[in-house]
């Protein structure tokens, strides 16, 4: 027996005109007439939090005739409205089982700031629940902030501060779905087997691009989930998935190239820079591993000054195999915008074999936050489209969130470059911003961060690393060295004709993925 889920969220109940009561009751409508099983909304039920809102939405709420589970938005919790959430409407986290599945739904919100975080002790819970209720089939974690960066909201923001260690709590466990809302926009990604289903608001005036009110219509049947977008003018949009179960397996044909990724070289004459780390790796790296390319994210020096900038070079020429690389956020203090042009040069689209290397500059003047805009947006979508054979897109940023970083919209404009990205079916996107080694699979585009190669203040308890990728005729294969010993541990193993995903998480490697004796 599937699961048939109606999804709204940002109704904005009010006594202003920023409430529409005319969408609420069309969609309300629409929703007792047809069959649902559940109903879902994921939070700013009201938009001020105020008692006289929380009096209006319960007697609004009322009007659905199905069973309903309601989150808590940013909106909900201004003026200690989080007390007044409970009183009118219900628990602020919760658990509702069905036939053959469970809905877990947590808090999200920080009182008065439209940040998000699921915060330690309700991280564990969150945690706690997933485990007690591991066997079931259906897994459904419903919150009110956004998971993964989203289109046309403008500037990127607000998503939730711990959203790595969230994202990747929900993969370790298999999460079938996660709900959520807060921007006004829907959309849907799968990532990995993870469907990502954000609606927009079903009745606030505050829609985006010109939009209308919509809510979102989620049937999840075995291991199939379809989303519908539906607008109050009749309009619908829909995207099925069907996860891969995880299996590993040998690669069809030769491996055709060898990239070693790194980031975060920080090279400087202060205490936190390993210069015999960096070393190390290199010897690695031309010795032992013997990559086709190697590209660098970024971070090449710690500031920005000629002698950082003439040291890294020294350690940088040392590397044999073919070298590009983009300018980090470090590079860009003081004199480095000029200073890494003069020397590394331009970074430019590069055909290697059946490659296509395309940078992306994102780091702006003494600042960690950092942007493509909407011309480098425009020229990068050219070059996508002019590119032969398979696309390897590298920046600075990071477009997904992180483990282990605190997430503070880095590149501000991550989730049009992201959308961008996965509709063009880009087979690979190279990032090193957040000090910390992560592999995931957006739609069809597997997203590799590098941690840190040679800086102390990194965020990975395997320590100084970088990353190294195989690339086959069917399937791309991620491990992560580290920097000083060479041990090793597979990030994932990916299909890339059809774009899903076989394997995630360490686990012996088949002979043949590794060359014999390793690093």
């Amino acid at each position: 027996m599937g699961m048939r889920i109606a999804h709204i969220s940002d109704t904005h109940v009010t006594e202003g005109n920023a409430y529409k009561s005319y969408a609420y009751d069309l969609i309300a409508g629409e929703i007792n007439r047809h069959h649902f099983d559940l109903v879902v909304h994921t939070g700013d039920v009201t938009n001020e939090g105020l008692r006289e809102e929380y009096e209006r939405a319960e007697w609004e709420l009322k009007k659905i005739k199905k069973p309903l589970v309601v989150v808590p938005g940013n909106h909900d919790v201004r003026n200690v409205g989080y007390e007044l959430f409970e009183e009118f409407i219900g628990p602020l986290n919760g658990v509702y089982e069905f036939r053959n599945g469970v809905l877990i739904w947590v808090d999200s919100t920080i009182p008065d700031l439209s940040d998000g975080r699921i915060g330690r002790h309700k991280f564990r819970w969150l945690k706690r629940k997933l485990e007690e209720y591991s066997e079931k089939p259906i897994k459904i974690v419903a919150a009110h902030h956004h998971l993964v960066p989203l289109p046309n909201t403008g500037r990127e923001r607000n998503v939730l501060f711990n959203a790595g260690d969230v994202l990747d709590l929900l993969l370790r466990h298999d999460v079938t779905l996660y709900l959520c809302g807060h921007k006004h926009v829907p959309n849907v990604y799968r990532v990995e087997n993870l469907v990502v289903d954000n609606a927009g608001c079903a009745s606030c005036r505050k829609t985006r691009r010109g939009d209308v009110n919509s809510y979102n219509i989620v049937e999840v049947e075995g291991d199939r989930v379809r989303v519908t977008v539906r607008r109050v003018t009749g309009e619908e949009t829909a995207r099925e998935h069907k996860p891969l179960k995880p299996r590993l397996f040998i690669p069809g044909g030769k491996r055709i190239a060898r990239i070693v990724h790194l980031a975060d070289m920080r090279v400087s004459e202060g205490l936190y820079f390993r210069g015999e780390v960096l070393e190390r790796a290199i010897r690695l790296i031309n010795e032992k591993l013997k990559p086709d390319v190697v590209v660098n994210s970024g971070n090449i020096v710690d500031v920005g000054i000629e002698r950082n900038f003439e040291r890294a070079l020294e350690f940088w020429d040392t590397v044999g195999a073919e070298k590009l690389l983009v300018p980090g956020s470090r590079d860009m203090t003081y004199l480095g915008h000029e200073l890494f042009k003069e020397y590394f040069g331009e970074s430019e689209v590069t055909s290697l074999g059946d490659f296509t290397f395309i940078p992306v500059l994102t780091p702006q003047y003494e600042n960690e936050v950092g942007a493509v805009g909407r011309f480098g947006q425009r020229k990068l979508r050219e070059e996508l489209e002019n590119a032969e054979g398979k696309r390897v897109v590298f920046m600075h940023h990071n477009v997904v969130p992180i483990p282990g970083s605190r997430e503070r919209g880095f590149l501000e404009d991550a989730g049009d470059v992201l959308k961008l990205l996965t509709e063009n079916n880009t087979e690979l996107v190279l990032t090193g911003h957040g000090g910390n080694a992560f592999a995931v699979r957006v739609e069809d585009t597997v997203v590799v961060n590098a941690g840190s190669v040679s800086w102390e203040l990194h965020r990975n308890t395997f320590g100084n690393s970088f990353n190294v990728i195989d690339v086959y005729p069917d399937m791309v294969v991620v491990f992560e060295v580290q920097a000083l010993w060479g041990s090793r541990r597979l990030l994932g193993m990916w299909r890339l004709a059809n774009g899903q995903k076989s394997y995630k998480g360490e686990a012996p490697i088949k002979n043949g993925l590794w060359p014999k004796g390793g690093v």
